[in-house]
């Protein structure tokens, strides 16, 4: 849809303090659903804002991913609970600690208010996400506020996942979608894959991305383990004579990740591809992608094969130069947080690096 307002949030407290005067906003409904949510300040300011709604008797419903907060304790929301909110869980696992589905992890963050504002990003709920944690330092992510009828499309995402998580008969109603007066001019596509969908359509969408690019495609991702069309696509561009940047984080959150991520390095730098290690002082999450200057998108999905094929994952593909010259500026921001890695720096990596970077990309598949 085209009747769209799109606005940028790069930093968590500035993100939460929005979101959160959203939902005090809030006359008929809020429904949000994440992957984590941590038992923390941050946390329990969201239930405890969330638990004051529902006791004015607007509808509250939160979905979590059974496996991104299996360690949250149950207790944990029962204000929500007793104040007339809904909670469900998605996929939980059948025995503490214990998830048969454990691979299949409902990735999304979604947050709609009324239907008339949407937070998609990737930014979870805790105080690690508004940079509170000695472990990562200061967390550098994106996530979106919508206004407009793209809302509908993500709205539908949430209920879509709601009536299956939830343990009773849920229906749809025409306050969920209103009729809105346009609020801008930004295209926005609501596009959601996960191992339901019969097509890959948020790796499809990068990979048109990349194929259409005709001057420059930068991106940024925390994981980067593409599957060879993707590589290839990326090394083809280059190849080509586009602009190709890559940033990844210099911090590491998962190891066998982070050496994963640095095997696929040497090709890129092979075709002409300029690669960036953001600041090893801050842990970058950003999952965002653009091209020419022109279309972008921004979600929850990381350019790796967890994200194509086992996790349930929404991105906002966005046809906006002003949108798209925003992140673009934010990436070259970033740059001056970053250390470039040259082709020298890459073969002057010592062997031990090279056989973790061996091992973990046999391993990637499975990461």
């Amino acid at each position: 849809s085209q009747n769209n307002k799109v606005d940028i949030f790069n930093d968590g407290q500035e993100l939460f303090q929005a979101m959160s005067a959203s939902i005090q906003r809030a006359k008929k409904y809020i429904h949000l659903e994440y992957y984590i949510i941590q038992n923390d300040a941050t946390g329990r300011s969201l239930r405890d804002i969330l638990s004051r709604k529902a006791a004015e008797g607007v509808e509250v419903r939160l979905l979590y991913d059974g496996m991104g907060c299996i360690r949250l304790p149950r207790r944990f929301f029962q204000p929500l609970l007793q104040a007339g909110g809904e909670v469900a869980s998605f996929l939980p696992p059948f025995f503490p600690f214990v998830n048969l589905r454990m691979n299949y992890r409902n990735h999304r963050k979604i947050c709609i208010i009324d239907g008339e504002e949407g937070y998609i990003g990737g930014f979870n709920i805790g105080d690690e996400y508004l940079g509170l944690s000695k472990e990562f330092g200061y967390w550098r992510d994106t996530h979106l506020r919508i206004r407009g009828t793209a809302l509908d499309g993500l709205h539908l995402r949430f209920l879509l996942d709601w009536r299956y998580a939830c343990n009773h008969d849920f229906q749809m109603r025409e306050d969920f979608f209103p009729q809105r007066a346009p609020q801008g001019n930004t295209g926005v596509q609501i596009v959601s894959s996960g191992p339901d969908s019969k097509w890959s359509s948020i790796k499809d969408g990068f990979l048109k991305m990349i194929g259409s690019a005709r001057q420059n495609i930068y991106i940024q991702t925390p994981y980067f383990i593409p599957d060879e069309s993707i590589l290839a696509a990326l090394k083809i561009a280059a190849l080509s004579g586009l602009d190709v940047r890559l940033m990844i984080p210099g911090k590491a959150d998962h190891l066998i990740v982070h050496w994963a991520n640095l095997s696929y390095v040497g090709e890129l730098l092979e075709a002409g591809v300029r690669c960036y290690a953001y600041s090893e002082e801050r842990f970058l999450h950003s999952k965002v992608m653009m091209i020419d200057g022109y279309a972008s998108t921004v979600g929850t999905s990381n350019m790796d094969i967890r994200s194509f094929h086992l996790n349930f994952e929404v991105n906002a593909f966005i046809y906006d130069e002003r949108v798209s010259r925003n992140l673009q500026a934010a990436f070259f921001r970033d740059i001056q947080n970053s250390q470039e890695i040259t082709m020298q720096i890459y073969r002057a990596r010592p062997v031990y690096a090279r056989m973790k970077e061996a091992v973990s990309r046999l391993l990637s598949p499975l990461l």
